[in-house]
């Protein structure tokens, strides 16, 4: 969605060279694996089946299909939408267009089967899991499309709503991530369960507004409002600093309120703590590509804390 601004102009100048003399001692097959890892989106697969791990362990949850699941949901939903945005992304992520492009069609089919599998394991849970799984892909033909299937008739694309953009995506997933595993093992809704499904929103709003600082010219250019477009990218970034502390503070109550046991709230702190030095730097790192990337990590700090703490006597 992204479009050509002098980020991206300094961000290629300063950090091509770097790329290529890394992947330069990379032999060529690693270096196929890893962009097909990248942009295809299937590392936020497996980022998600981290995320599920995590949410099971908070709420004491039994292993099940979810994680599996839920891991090809996100490669389906973010394959079809790279898919869609190719054209658009040319300017800003050529790399990455270039190689939805050259793989289109393996794309389509590999994603159509991973939403396939997804389906059918969803059953295994009965109809509110094959709900649950269905209904990220609902929304995102809301939020990438302007048409609605089967009717004809065309309507503004939830992606240029400002505020329900995010909020959509952050729905989505929270939902997604929170009740899917909770379905599978037949355990009910709880006051640790609507915790968890608040700490996952207000973690999806964070990374879902610091790519869209990368953009800010092009949404500002084709009118898509976003939070650094309406608030400027300062401003963003103490609204999302203010998202993180909120989210410790959620932490931090459920802990002290007995929802939480203290070496999960150890993990979920030390992603937060990730999450505010990831943050503190928008708009003074200039390669804001790699700082969004580095952003989606943070489930990979708490899932790698969480498994250390847990391992502890």
């Amino acid at each position: 969605m992204g479009r050509e601004n002098q980020a991206l102009s300094t961000e290629r100048t300063t950090t091509v060279p770097l790329r290529s003399t890394l992947l330069a001692w990379l032999p060529a097959g690693v270096e196929r694996f890893w962009n097909a890892l990248v942009y295809s989106s299937a590392y936020l697969s497996l980022i998600a089946m981290a995320e599920v791990a995590i949410v099971s362990t908070l709420l004491s949850l039994p292993p099940s299909p979810a994680a599996i699941v839920v891991g090809l949901v996100v490669f389906a939903i973010y394959a079809n939408d790279r898919l869609a945005d190719a054209d658009t992304d040319a300017v800003s992520n050529p790399r990455q267009a270039a190689f939805v492009k050259r793989h289109r069609d393996v794309l389509y089919v590999l994603a159509s089967v991973a939403y396939g599998i997804a389906v059918a394991l969803s059953v295994l849970g009965g109809p509110i899991a094959l709900a649950i799984t269905l209904f990220p892909g609902a929304l995102w033909v809301c939020y990438a499309t302007n048409w609605i299937p089967g009717t004809g008739t065309y309507v503004r694309r939830l992606k240029d709503v400002f505020l329900l953009n995010t909020v959509v995506v952050a729905l989505a997933w929270a939902i997604t991530l929170t009740f899917l595993p909770l379905v599978f093992a037949g355990e009910a809704v709880t006051g640790a369960t609507l915790i968890v499904f608040l700490y996952f929103f207000l973690r999806v709003v964070t990374n879902t507004e610091i790519p869209n600082v990368r953009d800010v010219e092009g949404d500002r250019a084709i009118g898509v409002l976003t939070i650094p477009v309406v608030f400027g990218v300062d401003r963003a970034r103490q609204l999302l600093l203010g998202i993180d502390l909120c989210t410790g503070a959620l932490i931090v109550f459920a802990v002290r309120t007995g929802y939480f046991s203290p070496k999960p709230g150890v993990a979920l702190l030390a992603g937060i703590g990730y999450s505010v030095g990831v943050t503190s730097l928008i708009g003074r790192y200039e390669n804001e590509r790699l700082l969004a990337k580095i952003a989606e990590c943070e489930y990979l700090v708490v899932f790698t804390v969480l498994a250390f703490v847990v391992l502890l006597p």
